[in-house]
């Protein structure tokens, strides 16, 4: 658990929790999608948004899960209004059921958190036959966004509040491999790196937030995309991992020892600061980490490989 940390410009700091980024923010008439929510950072992120008055739709995997979720959180925050809606990102088939059956609600969308996610696994393809980790932390939700913001751009006309788009990515984006998106040997097994095909995932989140951003501004759209790290959290997201060496400590933990051992509920500050408090209104196209603006690598901020990875995805999903 992180005990002390400097305050950044945003009055926040790796300390405070999702309550504490959101205190006293009214975030009733709003409704947020947040994937991977049946346990960790995504739970959590749920559970304070719900209490803020927002409207949540649970996108997960194991739909038994979810719904012992939901029934925690209403014990505590009993008019929550939750919906729990089947979700297995690694699948494009899923993705696209998925939206069908949130369109088919007829809900509202202002807030959608792509947070669900798998980490440094071995080599192993997704449904559709693609490296499982692109799959599932970049792919799944790029055609995730892609069919639902329709639905947010005429949420953002109707209410006139502005739509948020917010990517879970990770400080791990800087171990991506060193060409940073390998788009010619994405499934290629000979040369796979757990961490290396994790940390490419990570930069997609990225890249991803940073062209829709782009886009998004360039057509005078009133929805914001940005990306995060939440800080080194032990969540199932370690349990499903490969095994760790010692070099991993080296390379991860070392560098990102100044936000390493935070909490869940510190864990999940910076998805909720994005999502709801409203120092981020306009606020596009940027990485954030410990609820304050920070840096990527270069590859980060490289925005030909942003459309490149546009480009690519487009074609992976279509």
């Amino acid at each position: 658990m992180v005990l002390f940390s400097r305050k950044g410009p945003s009055g926040f700091s790796a300390c405070n929790t999702a309550e504490d980024v959101t205190l006293g923010i009214d975030g009733s008439g709003l409704t947020a999608i947040i994937t991977g929510s049946s346990n960790g950072i995504g739970a959590e992120t749920a559970r304070v948004l719900a209490m803020r008055g927002v409207q949540i739709v649970m996108a997960v995997r194991n739909t038994a899960a979810g719904t012992a979720v939901k029934e925690t959180i209403l014990k505590e925050t009993p008019l929550a209004k939750i919906e729990v809606l089947e979700l297995d990102v690694s699948s494009i088939a899923s993705v696209r059921k998925f939206a069908e059956e949130f369109k088919s609600l007829g809900l509202p969308l202002n807030i959608l958190i792509n947070n669900a996610g798998v980490m440094a696994l071995p080599y192993k393809l997704s449904p559709d036959k693609v490296e499982l980790q692109f799959a599932t932390n970049h792919l799944g939700h790029f055609l995730l966004t892609d069919l639902l913001l329709e639905t947010m751009k005429k949420t953002a006309s109707q209410s006139n509040t502005d739509g948020r788009i917010v990517n879970v990515a990770s400080e791990a984006h800087k171990l991506a491999y060193k060409e940073g998106i390998r788009f010619d040997k994405l499934n290629d097994e000979s040369g796979y790196s757990s961490w290396g095909a994790y940390g490419q995932s990570k930069l997609a989140n990225i890249l991803h937030a940073n062209e829709l951003s782009r886009r998004l501004k360039e057509g005078g759209v009133p929805i914001t995309a940005n990306s995060l790290h939440p800080g080194a959290i032990v969540t199932n997201l370690w349990h499903n991992s490969s095994v760790f060496g010692g070099w991993v400590s080296k390379l991860v933990v070392s560098p990102f020892s100044k936000i390493a051992g935070k909490n869940v509920p510190q864990g999940a500050s910076t998805t909720c600061y994005l999502a709801l408090h409203p120092n981020n209104k306009g606020v596009s196209g940027e990485y954030f980490v410990d609820n304050n603006i920070s840096k990527t690598t270069s590859q980060g901020k490289d925005a030909e490989l942003a459309k490149k990875l546009w480009d690519f995805s487009m074609n992976l999903v279509s």
